[in-house]
């Protein structure tokens, strides 16, 4: 059975813009959820990219829906794939990559195996996967679903959700969260600069991080 609904509203270009500026790692120091499991990996030293997901469901070998989402991606579109637990059949290959950039993706987050890291190396998309397979899936025409609710990494991903993905892993966001998280972030990494030259100056991180005094306080308390 086929399910294919219609293509979420894309996040604001401004929020996305906004969003890649922060770091995902920066964003795991104040928030718990939404981040994927680590199993699902750059394939490659990918540039850091922020996007809306457009999802895919495709079970066992049939990769039948993947083919089709291919010919409704958009620029700024980040290419989300539930492979329902599959991690023997590969569903992205260098030809997947490459029509997926061309048509203006910005990477693909695949829950299961990818192959050809050759070509997509030398094509440059960016894909996250849990590894590779030399055994890739076909194009039977038994099932799939297009734009639904799906999981990747224990994560739930709606349609329309935001991307931030780079080295590190990968981040679902609701377009709802953007504006604040991503300010928080990038204020965060602001502040680092000045804080690592006081640093290299000889200033202990745990003093001027409030660490040492924590533990005085905390310490003296015990004490008492």
């Amino acid at each position: 059975m086929f399910v294919v609904n219609d293509l979420p509203a894309q996040v604001d270009p401004q929020l996305i813009e906004l969003l890649a500026r922060a770091e995902p790692a920066t964003i795991g120091h104040f928030l718990d959820f939404g981040f994927v499991d680590p199993k699902i990996h750059a394939l490659w030293q990918v540039p850091r990219v922020a996007g809306t997901a457009v999802t895919v469901r495709c079970a066992g070998n049939d990769s039948t829906i993947v083919h089709y989402a291919l010919g409704q991606l958009r620029p700024g579109d980040v290419l989300v794939i539930d492979r329902v637990g599959d991690e023997r059949h590969a569903a992205v290959g260098g030809g997947v990559a490459f029509a997926a950039k061309a048509a203006g993706a910005v990477g693909i987050i695949i829950d299961g195996v990818a192959t050809d890291i050759q070509e997509i190396r030398d094509y440059q998309v960016p894909v996250w996967a849990k590894g590779l397979s030399v055994v890739t899936t076909k194009r039977p025409f038994n099932n799939g679903e297009f734009c639904v609710p799906v999981s990747i990494g224990g994560v739930p991903v709606r349609p329309g959700d935001a991307i931030l993905a780079d080295e590190n892993g990968v981040l679902v966001l609701d377009p709802a969260q953007i504006a604040s998280a991503a300010k928080r972030a990038i204020e965060m990494q602001q502040a680092e600069g000045p804080r690592l030259a006081e640093v290299a100056k000889g200033a202990r991180l745990p003093e001027l991080n409030g660490t040492n005094a924590k533990l005085r306080e905390i310490l003296a308390s015990q004490k008492g």
